[in-house]
């Protein structure tokens, strides 16, 4: 997600039509929410494409939402994270606006790393065969579970940094 905006009253807040909430978040947020909840879903049909023993248009489908995430994350989140929450780490992780995101990050890195290494590992012959993947199934499993579990990190991070008083009491 993209950096919070600072927020002084509520009449900076508006109602988004792609949460249904009422939020302080860009525009451009909401895209990238969005973005990222239809990657999701498409790397669960790229899951059952796999399934249906229909191998080129799993690759295909998994290696366009691996890139088109690679590009989100390198011309939006990291900016956002360097600016936003990096120079904050370590004194502020115990709040939450810090730890979700830093939490997302971490495990996003790793995801995003995971699928890249697939994509190289699987789909193309630049790795040496000692570096290649015996276990197709183990390695796409486990990346898809955790690319879910960062995707639910982002939306909480999200949720933090844009939605009026969500983790506040």
């Amino acid at each position: 997600m993209s950096g919070p905006q600072k927020r002084t009253n509520r009449s900076q807040t508006r109602y988004s039509p792609l949460s249904g909430l009422a939020t302080a978040a860009p525009s451009y947020a909401n895209v990238i929410l969005l973005l990222e909840l239809v990657m999701g879903v498409g790397l669960l049909a790229g899951a059952v494409l796999a399934r249906l023993k229909r191998f080129s248009e799993h690759a295909w489908c998994q290696s366009v939402i691996v890139l088109v995430n690679l590009s989100l994350i390198v011309l939006t989140m990291l900016p956002s994270f360097r600016a936003h929450v990096a120079p904050r780490i370590p004194l502020k992780l115990g709040k939450a606006y810090y730890a979700v995101a830093t939490a997302h990050a971490a495990l996003g890195s790793l995801a995003e790393g995971g699928g890249l290494y697939i994509l190289l590992a699987v789909g193309t012959s630049l790795l040496p065969p000692r570096l290649r993947i015996r276990n197709y199934k183990l390695w796409m499993r486990t990346v898809l579970v955790l690319w879910w579990v960062v995707l639910l990190l982002g939306a909480a991070t999200y949720a933090r940094w844009y939605v009026p008083h969500i983790f506040r009491k």
